[in-house]
């Protein structure tokens, strides 16, 4: 599946981005250059609504790109909620959030080498092997 990205209900102080398929080292320039007309167009305080329902894949690409989101935001003294992740892009950020992964990675491939496998054990349910 290729990448996509959709807004909904666009404001100043409210924007829902919809992306899917996957977020990684081949789409990651694409959803950075879709998203950033968007930031610029919210307001102080504003929110940003990042709806994962479809997004199958992400790497450590695509999880740069939505911290950058979260950075924009947060310089709007703004807020940045991700939602609907599928059970494998979930556990991805589940480890990010509990592994600070800088201190146990050699490299960024290695890191994507590592999310690629977790990520396909969730999707082909072998996920108790983690």
């Amino acid at each position: 599946m290729t990448f996509n990205l959709s807004t909904d209900g666009l404001t100043p102080q409210r924007v829902t981005l919809r992306v899917g398929g996957r977020l990684d080292a081949m789409t990651f320039g694409e959803f950075d250059e879709g998203v950033a007309p968007i930031l610029q167009q919210m307001a102080e305080g504003g929110t940003v609504v990042v709806d994962l329902s479809f997004l199958e894949y992400i790497s450590s690409a695509g999880l740069r790109s939505i911290a950058k989101i979260r950075k924009a935001m947060r310089a709007r003294n703004g807020h940045t909620l991700l939602v609907n992740p599928q059970p494998q892009v979930k556990k991805v950020f589940e480890i990010v959030k509990a592994v600070p992964v800088s201190d146990v990675f050699a490299s960024v491939e290695e890191l994507d080498d590592y999310l690629d496998h977790m990520q396909r054990k969730i999707v082909n349910g072998t996920e108790e092997d983690i």
